[in-house]
């Protein structure tokens, strides 16, 4: 039931390695729930630990469905959802150590959790009230990055960085598989190998880069991509939450260990829009949604916590009540956020001031000027 990764294996058309129908991938937890092992990749938990994950999970999405219809409601500018990442996000979010440093792109609201960002300061940045919300060295957790790509280069210097400095912590950075096509993708591939940087590159691939399918940006499986560059890669079913946490603590520990970069690729889906601006039924079809749906990463958790006696209805009940805590606290806490001084965004702009930043600023004052209260 489950494959070596390594193993090169036939490729589909999108150039997708196939075993039967299914891809070769890392996998821990069958979608029915099963327990499996693998030859590679084990790991034991706690049905404490395990009850740990499936709350992230719930909690996770429950957040991220609220910030759905605030942004619905008027209330965010935009939201980017990350509904059927969740084992991709909190399985690798729980694999970090407290020193390890986090570079993520826009969507990566399970990892922040994990980190202990409060998601209000998430949607901060989605409502226009702040640039980011919150201290990035607090939390080891980098400010979202909206440039495609671009994070992967920030990542990688730091974790240059890091090695100068002799530490032994890890540095992971998030993109998607849309993001594999960019050039600082490559760019940073090729400093972290040279350099031997502690950093792991995690790709979550959900299938669609906005409209564009994954056989659009690689002929070949995106974790394969990393044998150009000089390092190992690996592809783990990303919706087993069990399975990403197994491989993600070894990609840290080989990178923290000196044996340089690594690439997981996340074999995932996301099941919403790309954001709240896209409507992706204009260009992918309701029976690959519904394939999905029975690889939902929480349902199988919840069926083998079920099947193996570690959690009850009790349980179960009490997640469903946090969450909606959380929903009602997120609700009201947007709600009240304050709006920004207007002409703030003129501060900062130099150290000293500039004739043109002020000529725009007195521009401006004079426009917001022109307007009559009600009209």
């Amino acid at each position: 039931m489950t494959v070596d990764s390594s193993a090169v294996a036939p490729s589909a058309p999108g150039g997708v390695p196939t075993s039967g129908d299914e891809p070769q991938l890392v996998q821990l937890l069958t979608p029915e729930g099963e327990r499996v092992e693998h030859p590679e990749y084990s790991i034991d938990l706690t049905p404490e630990e395990l009850r740990g994950l499936y709350r992230d999970m719930v909690l996770t999405r429950r957040f991220d469905a609220e910030a759905t219809s605030l942004q619905r409601q008027g209330e965010l500018g935009l939201w980017a959802s990350l509904l059927g990442q969740e084992a991709a996000q909190i399985g690798s979010g729980r694999a970090l150590r407290d020193d390890d440093y986090v570079f993520p792109t826009y969507r990566e609201h399970g990892v922040a959790w994990c980190r202990g960002v409060d998601p209000l300061n998430l949607l901060g940045m989605f409502r226009g009230v702040n640039h980011g919300g919150w201290d990035p060295n607090s939390n080891n957790f980098h400010l979202y990055t909206i440039v495609i790509g671009s994070q992967t280069l920030h990542a990688t210097g730091y974790a240059m960085g890091v090695a100068k400095d002799g530490a032994d912590s890890a540095v992971i950075a998030y993109f998607g598989d849309g993001a594999s096509s960019q050039g600082d993708v490559a760019e940073a591939f090729t400093f972290s190998a040279v350099y031997n940087a502690p950093v792991v590159f995690f790709c979550q691939n959900n299938q669609w880069a906005i409209s564009e399918p994954t056989e659009k940006q690689s002929r070949v499986p995106i974790y394969q991509r990393a044998a150009g560059f000089g390092f190992p890669g690996v592809r783990v079913d990303g919706n087993d939450v069990l399975a990403v946490l197994a491989v993600t603590r070894a990609a840290l520990e080989h990178a923290r260990s000196g044996n340089g970069p690594m690439l997981v690729e996340a074999f995932t889906y996301r099941m919403a829009p790309h954001t709240t601006s896209d409507d992706s039924t204009r260009y992918r079809a309701d029976s690959e949604l519904a394939d999905w749906e029975k690889k939902d990463p929480i349902a199988r958790l919840a069926a083998h916590l079920t099947r193996a006696g570690h959690a009850d209805d009790d349980f179960f009940a009490a997640v469903e009540a946090e969450s909606d805590q959380l929903a009602k606290r997120v609700r009201e806490g947007v709600r009240q956020m304050p709006d920004p001084d207007t002409m703030a965004i003129f501060e900062n702009v130099y150290a000293d001031g500039h004739a043109l930043v002020d000529e725009e600023r007195a521009q401006f004052a004079e426009y917001l000027a022109s307007f009559v209260e009600g009209h």
